[in-house]
């Protein structure tokens, strides 16, 4: 795969939820989902009217090494939340998934994880890569845990890693997956997103 195929943030499309390319046309809906308790973990505060979260959406799109998605509920076609592939590097075959946000309603409903499914089959069936990274703040037990049942490992802690919105220092705890441990996580992810009620 050429450095711009890891850069393409092509629609993924799910039973649940479908994964678009990240759009000014998603700020209204994404604003309707934003609410303290969804960014109480992540290194901006959340936005407090449509033009600061647009500003925010536009800043995605012109990161160098960034590929961002809206996530789109299935049944009703608005967006709920967003993710990206970051710190991607072609050469070493390796990637972040993160920037990862969900309104409220749609936690725990089925759309993380096949919108995860979603994001590691691109990740390593379409562009081959080796090695697939999360990171997210020591604080954020939620998010652990979430990760390690997608089946990534954790790798270890980056000390005074970020700082907060409030100013604080984050530790960042690092998980990874790698191409030879898709094939158990894409099964058991895969079984998971099949027994979802309709």
């Amino acid at each position: 795969m050429d450095a711009e195929d890891y850069l393409l943030n092509p629609p993924l499309r799910g039973r649940l939820v479908e994964l678009h390319p990240l759009a000014e046309e998603h700020t209204t809906d994404l604003f309707e989902v934003v609410e303290d308790e969804v960014f109480r973990h992540l290194s901006w505060p959340p936005p407090r009217s449509k033009e600061e979260l647009a500003d925010r959406l536009i800043w995605y799109r012109e990161q160098p090494a960034m590929a961002p998605w809206a996530q789109v509920d299935a049944a009703s076609g608005r967006a709920i939340g967003m993710t990206t592939f970051y710190e991607i590097d072609a050469s070493l075959r390796t990637l972040a998934i993160g920037h990862t946000w969900l309104g409220r309603p749609y936690w725990r409903q089925g759309h993380n994880t096949e919108a995860k499914l979603l994001l590691l089959t691109r990740a390593f069936d379409d562009l081959g890569c080796v090695r697939v990274v999360w990171q997210t703040d020591v604080r954020n037990e939620r998010s652990q845990a979430a990760i390690t049942r997608l089946g990534a490992a954790r790798e270890g802690l980056l000390r005074k890693h970020r700082r907060r919105p409030d100013g604080s220092w984050r530790d960042t705890v690092t998980y990874a997956m790698l191409d030879d441990e898709w094939p158990t996580a894409r099964a058991r992810l895969a079984a998971a997103v099949g027994h979802l009620p309709d």
